[in-house]
């Protein structure tokens, strides 16, 4: 499958690149876009103009190297633990899934499951910031109670595509379980 333009739920463009191994096995990588370099410039230039002001003022140097010191950490934070470039789901027929985050810093976060552990994949909706938002995630067997969902684990949190962008790995995902069952 080729690479389509989609949303998230704030209007934002991402975009969904679905691969296929085997019929057995896909990965779906949904991408954000990169750091804009003109927000970065605003709140720089922001946090240095105010820093620049309350020195005119008191003529103390302290307050410009703590801007300077608050913006650079601020920016490598940002990058490090809150921007994530890309999530990926790998659903592997016999195996698992396997969900990766990886951030604008490099970081990756990789997360695998046991097929033997899950029940079901399905789109569940809530309740954000006053609207009503879809999300896929992974229904994980009670291991007492094998009819019984122990937990819930939600894709995708950082993207949050919307509900077109859901139902294309939905439907990709059930075709691969429905193969396995």
């Amino acid at each position: 499958m080729e690479d389509e333009a989609f949303t998230d739920i704030s209007g934002k463009p991402i975009s969904l690149d679905c691969q296929s191994h085997s019929s057995f096995c896909r990965e779906f990588i949904i991408s954000s876009p990169k750091v804009s370099m003109g927000k970065v410039m605003v709140y720089t230039c922001s946090v240095w103009l105010l820093a620049y002001a309350v020195f005119f003022f008191t003529q103390n140097t302290a307050v410009l190297s703590g801007a300077i010191l608050v913006t650079l950490v601020g920016m490598m934070l940002h990058i490090h633990f809150v921007k994530v470039d890309h999530e990926s789901l790998l659903v592997i027929g016999s195996l698992g899934i396997q969900v990766s985050s990886s951030y604008a810093s490099g970081r990756e976060i990789t997360t695998f499951i046991e097929m033997s552990k899950i029940k079901d994949i399905v789109i569940n909706e809530a309740i954000y910031m006053h609207q009503i938002i879809y999300y896929l995630c992974v229904l994980l067997k009670d291991p007492s109670e094998p009819d019984a969902v122990s937990s819930v684990v939600p894709l995708f949190q950082s993207s949050k595509p919307r509900l077109n962008c859901l139902v294309k790995v939905y439907k990709s995902c059930q075709e691969i379980l429905s193969k396995c069952q």
